[in-house]
């Protein structure tokens, strides 16, 4: 069975740059060559802005409580970035692709991030995108565990906060 590649690292790829979004454009262009996104567009100043923009609504999809609320959301999203699938080969393999072609940076990002997003919970769970537990990070993070349990951005904060937890137990 061959995974669909817009589920998992899209949705990881959005977590980074909400987390820590980019100063520059090409910071944003080098972060996303970075995480395996295919150089099928030119970037152009205006892609930051747009991409800001489109993280913000993105973490109104994460802090949407999982159910109808983040699923209408969402449905906004992919209205607003998406285009019927078609098929492609455009790297020597045929896949689909949810965008029309000729996409700027920002529009390429809405598409796969909107999508992937939409994958990520509808074949994992609506609970499994959040922000980590640790009241004083909050980071956001997608939940892709075998269990479906992650409630922390990272093994660093599930240790604090375990070690926290602890200390109160003892004392």
């Amino acid at each position: 069975m061959h995974i669909n590649p817009y589920g998992h690292d899209p949705v990881c790829l959005a977590a980074d740059l909400a987390n820590h979004p980019p100063e520059s454009v090409d910071e944003l262009v080098t972060r996303c060559l970075e995480a395996g996104l295919s150089r099928e567009w030119t970037p152009g100043p205006e892609d930051l802005v747009r991409v800001r923009a489109l993280l913000a609504r993105w973490t109104d999809v994460v802090d949407a409580d999982p159910g109808p609320n983040r699923a209408e959301r969402l449905n906004v999203l992919l209205a607003s970035g998406t285009a019927h699938p078609r098929l492609t080969d455009h790297d020597g393999h045929w896949h689909l692709h949810y965008r029309d072609a000729d996409l700027s940076l920002a529009g390429v990002l809405h598409a796969l991030i909107a999508t992937g997003t939409a994958m990520h919970l509808a074949g994992r769970g609506m609970d499994r995108l959040g922000r980590c537990a640790v009241d004083e990070c909050r980071l956001i993070y997608a939940d892709t565990s075998r269990t479906g349990r992650r409630r922390y951005c990272s093994t660093r904060c599930a240790n604090r906060d375990g070690v926290r937890r602890h200390r109160a137990r003892a004392s």
